[in-house]
């Protein structure tokens, strides 16, 4: 048999909740494990990735960057 527990919520994350529903008989145990399942992520990011990005973001600190312009004007898009 599965536990019951009954919490406040504000009337607007109930609305909130009532939109998040995938049908209109979805319960709402299943909205919220649905949006647990989405906040933790279940493949961690690897050291290489990890690595990569400190190294674009000491690029962006230098300032060795494109624009948006730049990159559509190297491709001949503009």
């Amino acid at each position: 048999m599965t536990a019951a527990t009954t919490i406040k919520i504000d009337p607007q994350l109930k609305d909130n909740l009532d939109k998040l529903k995938l049908f209109p008989r979805e319960t709402y145990n299943d909205v919220v494990s649905r949006l647990v399942d989405m906040a933790y992520d279940s493949e961690p990011i690897s050291d290489d990735t990890l690595r990569r990005i400190e190294e674009s973001l000491e690029d962006f600190k230098r300032g060795k960057y494109y624009t948006q312009e730049e990159v559509e004007a190297e491709l001949g898009l503009s």
